[in-house]
């Protein structure tokens, strides 16, 4: 069971393979031990004070959020903070 993970900004900065790159860095990791966002931020030693915005599978999330196979998390920076407005349909 696989998730795949973009990392946007500076945070592609915390994996050497991705430092140079411009566009967001893709990982693909194995959902062994991965159970919500916070066990992906600890693998990959970010902090949550280094989080802007987390999405998973294009919906606006929290840590705490369950992953599952097949799933896709975005996760934004600080400095890349951006607005977010979710419209609800009616």
């Amino acid at each position: 069971m696989t998730i795949r993970i973009k990392l946007y900004g500076d945070l592609r900065e915390k994996l050497p393979q991705f430092k140079n790159g411009g566009a967001p860095s893709t990982l693909i990791i194995k959902l062994d031990k991965i159970k919500t966002v916070l066990d992906i931020l600890n693998k990959f030693i970010i902090t949550q004070d280094e989080i802007s915005h987390i999405f998973v599978n294009s919906k606006y999330s929290g840590i705490g959020k369950q992953v599952k196979d097949g799933d896709r998390i975005g996760l934004f920076p600080k400095r890349m903070g951006i607005i977010f407005v979710e419209i609800m349909k009616g």
